[in-house]
């Protein structure tokens, strides 16, 4: 293993290291699907979601809060539908409480 004793960018490092640059891919998917749905959130609501991982076909939204979680649950199925005509296989968006 080569040690490096200068300042690389996350993206010369993910160019050296495959797992990185999956984690990287699949951090930038999640982003811009939290992106596409934005349109279809109440705007109070949307400072309360943050992006999280993808597992498979199935989303995380973390979610700040109970109330959030709650109205979430009741977007959720044109969430989805939203998604799926925008090309992403998503079969289900799980919501995980962050504080």
């Amino acid at each position: 293993m080569n040690r490096r004793h200068y300042a690389i960018t996350v993206q010369q490092a993910s160019l050296e290291a495959p797992a990185l640059a999956q984690l990287v891919a699949l951090t930038r998917d999640s982003s811009e699907r939290l992106k596409a749905i934005e349109p279809l959130i109440p705007p109070m609501l949307r400072p309360a979601l943050q992006a999280g991982p993808i597992e498979g076909d199935t989303w995380c939204l973390l979610v700040r809060g109970n109330a959030a979680a709650a109205k979430m649950r009741q977007l959720l199925p044109a969430l989805q539908a939203h998604l799926r005509s925008r090309g992403w296989e998503v079969n289900a968006i799980r919501l995980k409480i962050h504080r």
